[in-house]
């Protein structure tokens, strides 16, 4: 079976790679283009310094950062609030943010109940 060709809004990597900002801000959502629109903070300039310099390396806080085609195939090591979880960019992410990929909160996972954890076990006699 062949592999699908990944396209984002009828447009393939390599047409949104080549685009203009301004003709790939018209196929995000209001709420990324809005964001993408504004006046990047220090955190971001960051970021977007280091991607394109091409570093290997990548850590950030930039939580809020918009994925867009130029960050495809990068590593960035994004911080959950504990560590920096290493998350490489693949194109089906273009268009969500970076912290959607670092999840902040773990699964609680519990054992079994113990002795005396339930009336229950009250009636258990340990030898």
């Amino acid at each position: 079976m062949a592999k699908k060709e990944f396209t984002y809004r009828g447009k393939t990597l390599q047409e949104l790679q080549t685009m203009q900002v301004k003709e790939f801000l018209a196929l995000l959502p209001a709420r990324e283009r809005r964001t993408l629109q504004q006046e990047p903070n220090a955190q971001l300039k960051a970021l977007i310094k280091k991607i394109q310099q091409k570093k290997k390396n990548i850590e950030t806080h930039a939580r809020d950062a918009v994925v867009t085609p130029m960050m495809v195939g990068t590593t960035i090591k994004i911080y959950n609030g504990k560590t920096y979880t290493p998350i490489t960019i693949e194109p089906p992410m273009i268009g969500h943010r970076l912290g959607e990929f670092a999840l902040t909160r773990t699964r609680v996972t519990h054992s079994a109940p113990g002795v005396g954890a339930t009336r229950s076990s009250a009636s258990v006699s340990v030898r």
